[in-house]
């Protein structure tokens, strides 16, 4: 796997975890606790970070795309998943899978196409 590539997919892994954790608890805990028992700390805190959190993973995910020449529509997919708590997870692990697969199927491309 090209250094870059493998730099951009370590990259969009930890956001996209961090920001996946930041939203289950803010829908999970914070959200509840700020309506159920009037409790916004939590709903304070990591209300902003998460959309701040959030926007990097836009930016890294956008990099991560153009590094691999993915389509619009994909990398959309890919930064919308980034809003629903456990289809993040889910989302991350596939988007990697698919990542690495790709890169695998362009190198043995490569590969071929050097011996040919």
């Amino acid at each position: 796997m090209d250094a870059s590539v493998s730099g951009a997919l370590t990259r969009y892994r930890i956001i996209a975890i961090v920001v996946s954790v930041g939203l289950v608890v803010l829908f999970g805990i914070g959200v509840p606790l700020n309506h159920l028992a009037h409790i916004s700390i939590v709903s304070a805190i990591v209300g902003p970070l998460h959309g701040f959190l959030y926007m990097v993973f836009l930016v890294l995910t956008f990099d991560l795309a153009r590094r691999l020449d993915w389509p619009y529509g994909r990398m959309l997919v890919v930064m919308l998943c980034g809003t629903i708590p456990v289809v993040s997870f889910v989302a991350e692990h596939v988007t990697t899978k698919r990542v690495r697969a790709d890169i695998a199927a362009r190198t043995e491309a490569a590969e071929h196409a050097a011996t040919a």
